[in-house]
């Protein structure tokens, strides 16, 4: 990781704005609903550069963070791949190095260039990548226009989804890349300087809070044998199936996510110089590496301020901690005398709950405190909460599970490239769930298994708690 801290003096300026091709116009003839989707989600990773000069999305700030202008490209490369090239009659490949330079990790798709490395590509220019777009979605609109082979919808829909794992990265690169550059831009400021409109293209956040989040309360779940994974129509991945069989024994989760006011209160209590609450490898990166406070976390005159998408902002003691990895996340619920959940308690709790919540359609980019009221308790150790339910399981931040991230009985992958996309990181990573502010409500559903390694924190990542029974 990149070291976290940056010039607490800088203020938030306007950059230029680029010049760059429309989206593909969805008040064109739309022949069919996979052809309107296709467009819809092309359409939003325009929207998303709103405001981006072309100087942004080259910068790789760190390894984990890839520009803007490769995720552009690298969605545009998935199509051109495993859809026109091997589907499309007559289609001719718009470049014969963009296989090499916007290959991500699909070994049997052939060579790649080295992600660590991806900021070394000044060339394609910007330009040059939208217009890469441009040619594919005319050759896809072309495709998608006539009679789909046998399996191709599923694979364009694959494809989709994709790119919209690839919005979400964008959103969290771009904020990584603005947080080290001492001018601190901001980005949703800078989405409303091209949109001639300041103040009406996002919601506003509210100012913040120094008041404590109400107490905690414990939802009880009852022992028995359940059933865990996908399984109906609709798209879901390949490593969210097969549906099966597992006994949970009774257990109780946290009614809201743990806040800043929280964590403040788990670093005031030595949490980042006890040992005893961190897992070895955890401890030895927090001596290696200095860890004192959550990602993105500044302390400004004796009062912590957070970086955000809105640009530097007082840190609000109701809204939940974000930018943790796991290994903070697993020390502060030791701390509190809990544990992270596993996966499938995190399904069951959710099973009977609408997938709502605060995710990026909304604009806010930002998690959002509890907006439920519970009523206060004398006790924390009781797991009795009468009528209150479990909230903000979905969106707001991504909530780190104690589960390794394993197949579930009974998993294939794929055969071929496309085989390659989630199997083979089944090792030395834990399961996310329930989605987060910069993830696509259209994107989510109960059983989405995201994966992060330990020490992954520039992701919306944060925590539930869960013990138990």
């Amino acid at each position: 990781m990149e070291v976290r801290r940056n010039d607490p003096r800088a203020e938030t300026v306007g950059l230029p704005i680029t010049d760059r091709p429309s989206p593909p116009s969805v008040s064109a003839v739309v022949t069919s609903n996979l052809l309107d989707r296709y467009r819809a989600v092309r359409g939003r990773s325009h929207d998303l550069t709103r405001g981006l000069a072309p100087e942004d999305q080259v910068v790789q700030s760190m390894s984990d963070v890839s520009p803007t202008k490769w995720h552009l490209a690298h969605t545009s490369w998935f199509f051109e791949t495993f859809v026109l090239v091997p589907h499309a009659s007559g289609y001719r490949l718009h470049d014969e190095a963009y296989p090499y330079l916007f290959n991500s990790y699909y070994v049997q798709a052939g060579e790649r260039h080295c992600r660590a490395r991806r900021g070394y590509l000044s060339r394609p220019t910007v330009d040059e990548v939208w217009a890469y777009r441009t040619a594919v979605d005319a050759a896809m609109e072309e495709f998608l226009g006539g009679e789909l082979p046998e399996g191709i919808r599923d694979l364009v829909v694959l494809g989709l989804n994709h790119e919209q794992q690839h919005q979400e990265l964008m959103l969290t690169d771009i904020k990584h890349v603005f947080s080290v550059n001492p001018l601190r831009p901001a980005y949703l400021e800078l989405a409303e300087l091209e949109s001639g409109n300041p103040g009406a293209t996002t919601p506003r956040l509210a100012p913040p809070s120094r008041e404590e989040a109400d107490r905690l309360q414990w939802i009880p779940f009852e022992e028995g044998m359940r059933s865990i994974g996908w399984e109906g129509t609709g798209f879901a991945y390949d490593n969210e199936e097969p549906r099966h069989r597992r006994f949970l024994e009774a257990f109780a989760l946290g009614h809201r996510l743990v806040t800043n006011g929280e964590y403040l209160a788990f670093m005031a209590d030595g949490g980042y110089e006890r040992p005893d609450l961190w897992m070895s490898e955890g401890w030895a990166r927090v001596k290696e590496e200095g860890w004192s406070e959550p990602f993105y976390w500044e302390r400004r005159d004796g009062e912590w301020w957070s970086f955000t998408l809105t640009g530097m902002r007082p840190l609000d003691l109701r809204e939940p901690v974000c930018h943790v990895n796991w290994y903070e996340a697993d020390a502060l619920a030791r701390w509190a005398g809990a544990r992270l959940p596993r996966e499938d308690e995190w399904e069951v709790a959710a099973a009977e709950r609408p997938v709502a919540g605060n995710f990026a359609d909304s604009g806010r980019f930002h998690p959002a405190p509890f907006d439920g009221s519970p009523p206060g308790s004398d006790t924390n150790d009781s797991p009795e909460a009468g009528d209150i339910e479990v909230g903000q399981l979905f969106g707001d931040v991504w909530e780190w599970t104690s589960s390794p991230y394993t197949p579930y009985p009974g998993f294939r992958p794929a055969p071929g490239a496309v085989g390659e996309y989630n199997g083979k990181f089944m090792v030395n990573q834990f399961v996310l769930r329930g989605g987060s502010c910069a993830t696509s409500r259209s994107h989510m559903r109960l059983t989405y298994r995201n994966f992060f390694h330990p020490d992954a924190s520039w992701q919306f990542s944060g925590i539930r708690l869960a013990r138990d029974l």
